[in-house]
């Protein structure tokens, strides 16, 4: 295909994306071509790529990160552009249907909904228009109830960003997620003058309604924890859509002839991330969150990873000043290659001491200038996602997060590799952005471009293919120094469905 091949029309379009003709070539020839999957070599497991923290070392990290929290070098990122129509899948169905798959399903509904946070809310919204919400319940009336959660007749939440949705009860008042990350900020990233930076990642269609819910909340957790927040906004940026194919890999088309763009997944946030002035940053889910009854555990090893971190980096840093001096003396760099296999879990490959000794310099002194990542792992409970693997890639071995759709699991070898690991990707991480000499490294420049993924989506005007970009935890920061940590089970809470609500860490 070649730039011949658009029209004015479609030339106008990709612009307006701000994305390049050269950059759709290339991605219709990924489709053409199609992915290349990772190879695992094993999984990441604890003293094989996993480390577990001594319980007499975890005040020391803690400490540390305070120190670090309180000179201003923490922020928090969360990405929440997450739709709630996902996690209310199964109500909306049985609400367009007007019925349960069985009875038991509609009084298993009938008794939970009390439980929700929202329930209070729901019960003003439909006295508002003249119903009873106890005696719907005891009639039954299931499709009432659906109605006035789901639609803009009442509580609208099958269109709500799960941001705004209340998750958790408390006496007198229940908390949506984004307010139970207010509440996590003030806790772990204030620095000395009482300054929690936190940033959003939100959907261009609930900016507006996102940042007018924030500006009416953040003055009460402002008060209420004696920090001021400077919050931040953006949404997915359009030159990280990417182009959609039909099933000859031609350009999709809607009825009126034009190219149909798709949103290139969690890996477009990669440039947000790049486009902030952090320097230490935590990211975090906005659906993985816990009430104040649990999170004592949650913060406490959001410390720990932060003073890891920092404890890393400052070695990390020095090394990279010895490094940069005139003489190196082999003693040195021997040193500091033990602290990146040990530490870094680098490996370097055979033949590594053979080569001119300017050369094994420059080669230790690239591997360690780089952003590091350091990531909560947990135990393995059959949760649906990634998890940390060590990664076969031109010769040698990395620690990767990986997902299964990175993989080839017809292969007998990597689904039983697979299927034996031991931890799960929580997205619990800790990120270091600067290098050593105080200035940011531009992120896009350790991106694994060929990580990206294809998959089938439906479209009114029929089944296309689309492309996510790399992504951000997994091929947008494949090239990063990483470090896994195990942290408690505890720690992880998503909330993918609304029944995981009902789960016990998330009730009163």
């Amino acid at each position: 295909m070649s730039l011949s091949f658009f029209s004015d029309k479609d030339l106008k379009a990709i612009a307006a994306k701000g994305i390049s003709v050269q950059q759709v070539l290339r991605q219709v020839e990924t489709f053409r071509r199609g992915t290349k999957a990772l190879r695992i070599a094993k999984p990441a497991r604890v003293g094989d790529g996993i480390v577990q923290i001594p319980p007499d070392e975890r005040e020391a990290l803690a400490s540390l990160h305070d120190r670090a929290a309180e000179s201003g070098r923490m922020l928090k990122f969360v990405p929440a552009s997450g739709v709630a129509s996902r996690m209310f899948k199964d109500w909306y169905r049985w609400y367009q249907q007007e019925e349960f798959d069985s009875s038991g399903g509609a009084v298993k509904f009938l008794e939970d909904v009390a439980k929700f946070a929202f329930y209070d809310d729901l019960k003003v919204v439909m006295a508002s228009e003249g119903e009873n919400l106890e005696r719907c319940i005891r009639e039954g009336k299931c499709a009432d109830i659906l109605d006035f959660i789901l639609t803009r007749r009442g509580l609208s939440y099958a269109s709500l960003p799960k941001a705004l949705l209340k998750f958790h009860n408390y006496p007198g008042h229940a908390r949506t997620a984004l307010e139970e990350h207010l509440v996590e900020a003030a806790l772990y990233v204030k620095d000395a003058q009482k300054i929690c930076r936190i940033h959003f990642t939100v959907s261009e269609e609930h900016e507006s309604q996102f940042v007018d819910v924030l500006c009416r909340i953040r003055g009460d957790y402002e008060n209420l924890f004696r920090v001021k927040y400077e919050v931040t906004v953006t949404t997915q940026h359009p030159s990280t859509d990417t182009i959609t194919v039909d099933a000859e890999n031609r350009p999709f088309r809607d009825k009126k002839g034009e190219i149909i763009f798709w949103p290139g997944g969690h890996g477009a946030l990669l440039k947000n991330l790049n486009a902030i002035d952090g320097d230490i940053i935590f990211i975090k889910n906005i659906d993985n969150i816990v009430p104040d009854r649990l999170r004592e555990t949650t913060v406490l090893h959001k410390k720990i990873l932060g003073g890891y971190l920092i404890q890393l980096q400052d070695e990390i840093f020095n090394n990279l000043k010895l490094l940069s001096g005139n003489q190196v003396e082999d003693e040195l760099l021997s040193r500091v290659v033990r602290f990146c296999k040990e530490k870094l879990f680098v490996s370097f490959p055979d033949g590594f001491w053979n080569g001119a000794a300017s050369s094994r310099r420059e080669d230790v002194f690239r591997i360690l200038n780089r952003p590091i990542r350091v990531c909560g792992m947990v135990q393995n409970e059959g949760e649906p996602g990634g998890g940390p693997f060590w990664v076969e890639e031109n010769g040698s071995q990395s620690l990767q997060i990986v997902e299964q759709n990175q993989l080839d699991l017809d292969s007998r070898e990597q689904n039983e590799i697979w299927r034996s690991s031991t931890h799960f990707n929580p997205v619990d991480l800790v990120c270091g952005v600067r290098n050593y000499q105080g200035g940011k490294f531009d992120l896009n420049l350790y991106v694994n471009t060929d990580a990206v993924f294809i998959s089938k989506k439906s479209h009114e005007d029929g089944e296309l293919k689309a492309l996510e970009l790399p992504g951000l935890w997994n091929g947008s920061m494949a090239f990063w120094n990483t470090v896994f940590i195990e942290v408690p089970l505890e720690t992880f809470n998503p909330v993918k469905t609304i029944d995981d609500l009902l789960r016990k860490a998330h009730q009163p």
